[in-house]
């Protein structure tokens, strides 16, 4: 699979849900590799860590409790789009008893052989209600108080990226506490509130 879009917008998280669904806890750490290609993109890392753990055999498959337990690895391939020519050619030799998440943020950095052997998913910037939510859930979580301007500031500065607006809110809650208003996010991040 080929998860592509902005940072922020639930590529990962979407990748280690479905790993995590399959194999569940018992063989998660034994069935699930988690790369990113940024670090580890040479080709020596690339031949001995995926080498390394793609040839070591898995049972047939089946369940496990309520897990389904394919009979297959997953190898989690982070900033995909970093990754040299070596390094993608190589991982393709062990396709038949591995399968890979690639996650980019630029698809048309991918090698189109590499591309077009990959179910593509799309991700796009989250809209202004799911930013909100999951930002009042994490309030709601963390024990903040965030006034309605400014969350709303927080949404917008965001732009569509729920990890920068976590790292938004856990840099004004270092700085002011509770409650955070939309004053302490502007003379932080220096950015205007949006309309309400």
């Amino acid at each position: 699979m080929l998860f592509y879009g902005p940072p922020g917008t639930g590529k990962t998280t979407t990748a280690l849900a479905i790993a995590h669904q399959l194999f569940g806890p018992g063989l998660y750490k034994s069935r699930v590799l988690e790369l990113n290609a940024s670090d580890d993109r040479g080709i020596n890392v690339v031949r001995t860590k995926i080498k390394y753990f793609a040839a070591v055999a898995v049972g047939t498959g089946g369940r496990q409790g309520r897990y389904l337990c394919p009979p297959y690895k997953i190898i989690i391939l982070d900033e995909a789009d970093s990754m040299t020519e070596d390094a993608r050619r190589t991982m393709e030799t062990y396709s038949r008893v591995t399968r890979f998440f690639f996650i980019c943020n630029y698809i048309s950095k991918i090698i189109e052989p590499l591309a077009s052997r990959c179910e593509k998913f799309s991700f796009k910037p989250l809209s202004e209600e799911i930013m909100i939510s999951r930002v009042l859930h994490i309030c709601n979580e963390e024990g903040l108080n965030l006034d309605p301007q400014a969350l709303l500031t927080l949404s917008s500065i965001s732009q569509g990226d729920l990890r920068r607006a976590i790292t938004y809110l856990q840099g004004a809650a270092r700085l002011f506490g509770s409650p955070i208003s939309a004053k302490d996010l502007i003379s932080v991040f220096g950015v205007a509130p949006p309309d309400v």
